[in-house]
């Protein structure tokens, strides 16, 4: 399971937020051509339990249950408090949406959005789960390839990495954090981006990675909490 490129993924989410924008201005209630982006990976991989030639179907079985600590993904949209979805995104209903899934044992994702006044923001919480460790660190691992530039973040899961990306579309800047963890045969996936369409700027890196990171840890409680 592989987020979507970058940029198609930012187009596809900040395309209903300049009419949403638009119709702020009129009411008074108030991104994707990439500028910078970039890359490191910090990774960490467990080894799960083989099977030896000799091991019957049914000790097969056991050994694969030993490494699958998580059988489902837990509800998403349970799994930030309410006090964080109101700090990250003012003026989002805090109960969240979760997105369609084709399997929901496997993946789940929430989304919380909103614009206030001018500012906007976006976060995205996804829980997946895999059949074993190895396979979850592999996948983690590819994943923090993928999106380099950032660094790790000690004391998350088993193991967490974080990355900050700046974009920019029509003189709108749009910087967005993704925070990564495994947790035993899971992986913990939290996106969170932010705009200003008053002054076209976007939030402070310190402010998207910190705000990323405090959900993504709540997110690794509310998992491990799940078993």
């Amino acid at each position: 399971m592989r987020s979507l490129p970058l940029p198609l993924a930012l187009t596809a989410r900040l395309t209903p937020v300049a009419v949403l924008a638009c119709a702020g201005w009129m009411m008074a209630s108030g991104p994707d051509k990439t500028t910078s982006t970039s890359s490191s990976t910090d990774t960490s991989a467990q080894q799960a339990a083989g099977q030896s030639a000799g091991d019957s179907p049914s000790t097969s079985s056991a050994s694969t249950a030993a490494t699958k600590t998580y059988s489902a993904a837990p509800a998403p949209c349970g799994s930030i408090p309410v006090a964080t979805i109101k700090s990250l995104v003012p003026g989002a209903k805090t109960a969240g949406k979760e997105i369609p899934s084709t399997d929901t044992k496997l993946r789940r994702t929430c989304s919380w959005n909103a614009l206030k006044g001018y500012d906007y923001r976006w976060l995205d919480v996804s829980f997946e789960i895999m059949d074993t460790n190895a396979a979850a660190a592999k996948e983690y691992k590819d994943r923090v390839a993928e999106k380099s530039g950032g660094g790790a973040v000690p004391g998350l899961g088993d193991t967490g990495y974080s990355v900050v990306n700046l974009t920019t579309e029509d003189k709108q800047q749009t910087r967005e954090g993704v925070v990564m963890a495994q947790v035993s045969n899971a992986l913990v996936v939290v996106t969170y981006n932010g705009s200003d369409f008053e002054n076209k700027k976007a939030p402070d890196t310190d402010v998207i990675n910190k705000g990323a990171i405090q959900a993504a840890k709540a997110a690794v409680t509310a998992l491990k909490g799940s078993q």
